[in-house]
């Protein structure tokens, strides 16, 4: 482990201790057992370096290495695996370039057809339904949440998301809804019951599509809710319409060039001054996809910067009259789903296997450790279908 410890240390010598932000030890599992203390005062968690890695692997791809070293094994965090993640995410930046890495991200995808967009939405969502209920609330919202109080629980949280993206649509009674990407259903459930609207859920996850269908049944709203496995590539010629159209987490999986048509499948849906709340993770630039991401978790996802959305809403008459960021509430909300996962690692581990359980917890701490330095953001954007001076003007 001799290459890998002189370049720890000479990391280490070479970058202001000033700016980690929590003191940690490393500890080199060789003979030696070797330790580096980085900082003052209590350790917040401690990096253990159980094998070597190849060196030239580590600077072409550090993602992908440290994230498998960490599922088999070969680095062990003890301690606070979120403050480490986020004193990595911090220095990310600087590390890269000292290390010189030959490849940072992986291109942008560009293009997503519809059987590969197929393949990729069922490769994360159809890990079943009995998979998802373990950790996520009673809601079934696979998404960010919204605390409107710092006490409130997840089961909350959720619940007061799905009402915050139903008050900016302003619902009224009668409306149709079509929400794109729509998971298991809750937000339009909700809709139905506070506000009686007709409402339609595309999704092209089959267990999806099945728990949704379910819950209309059990809820007895089929008269008022419908959902259809559907590409929304399929919408410009489905001769449907809808008052307000929303779109949740979805927009991630389509492609940047896709972007467009994706916003022109809503206009063609979208009734002349109907609402359209769209919710999604974004970049402060356009950036490329995580290799690790990509590879392990969401293959083919792409994070939509704010800007370019924006602009390519506005070049399809879409007039923006709301934008907010949730980024720290997405924070907590990672935070809140680790929590219950970890309670739930041997159910998980009985399901898949351990090395399972260590990738999807690493997801979701590296996610909010992303979210927490501001690498990642969380943005809705309330669009009308040109412009439309009746609605009220409050959030």
């Amino acid at each position: 482990m001799l290459v890998e410890k002189m370049a720890v240390k000479k990391f280490l010598d070479t970058y202001p201790r000033e700016l980690f932000e929590e003191s940690f030890k490393i500890v080199f599992n060789d003979k030696l057992k070797e330790e580096i203390k980085v900082g003052e005062g209590e350790v917040g968690f401690t990096i253990i370096l159980n094998e070597s890695f190849n060196k030239k692997d580590f600077l072409k791809d550090p993602s992908i290495v440290l994230g498998e070293a960490y599922m088999d094994k070969k680095i062990e965090v003890e301690g606070d695996l979120y403050k480490c993640l986020s004193m990595i995410m911090h220095i990310r930046k600087e590390l890269l370039e000292k290390i010189k890495t030959l490849e940072k991200n992986e291109p942008r995808r560009n293009d997503v057809s519809k059987e590969k967009q197929d393949q990729e939405v069922k490769s994360h969502y159809d890990l079943g339904n009995d998979f998802y209920k373990l950790w996520l609330d009673e809601t079934m919202n696979y998404s960010c949440a919204y605390f409107k109080n710092p006490d409130d629980t997840l089961y909350q949280a959720q619940s007061n998301k799905v009402n915050h993206i139903i008050n900016k649509l302003q619902l009224k009674d009668g409306m149709s809804l079509l929400d794109i990407g729509c998971g298991w259903g809750d937000l339009l459930i909700v809709a139905a019951k506070k506000y009686n609207i007709k409402g339609t859920g595309i999704t092209l996850s089959q267990e999806q599509y099945k728990g949704f269908k379910s819950r209309i049944e059990e809820e007895g709203l089929e008269d008022r809710l419908d959902v259809k496995l559907m590409d929304y590539r399929d919408l410009k010629d489905s001769k449907l319409l809808f008052d307000r159209v929303v779109s949740v987490g979805m927009i991630e999986h389509v492609g940047m060039k896709n972007y467009g048509l994706f916003l022109d499948n809503v206009k063609a849906v979208l009734k002349t001054k109907g609402v359209f709340l769209l919710h999604f993770i974004s970049g402060g630039k356009e950036s490329g996809t995580d290799k690790w991401i990509d590879k392990y978790i969401f293959p083919g996802g792409v994070i939509p910067s704010l800007r370019e959305i924006i602009f390519k809403g506005v070049d399809r008459d879409f007039n923006v009259i709301d934008v907010e960021s949730l980024r720290r509430h997405y924070i907590k909300t990672l935070l809140c789903w680790h929590d219950n996962f970890t309670k739930e690692e041997d159910t998980v581990k009985e399901m898949f296997d351990e090395r399972f359980v260590r990738m999807w917890g690493l997801y979701l701490l590296a996610c909010a450790a992303n979210f927490n330095v501001g690498g990642i953001d969380l943005h809705q954007i309330v669009f009308t279908n040109g412009v439309n001076n009746t609605l009220a003007m409050t959030r």
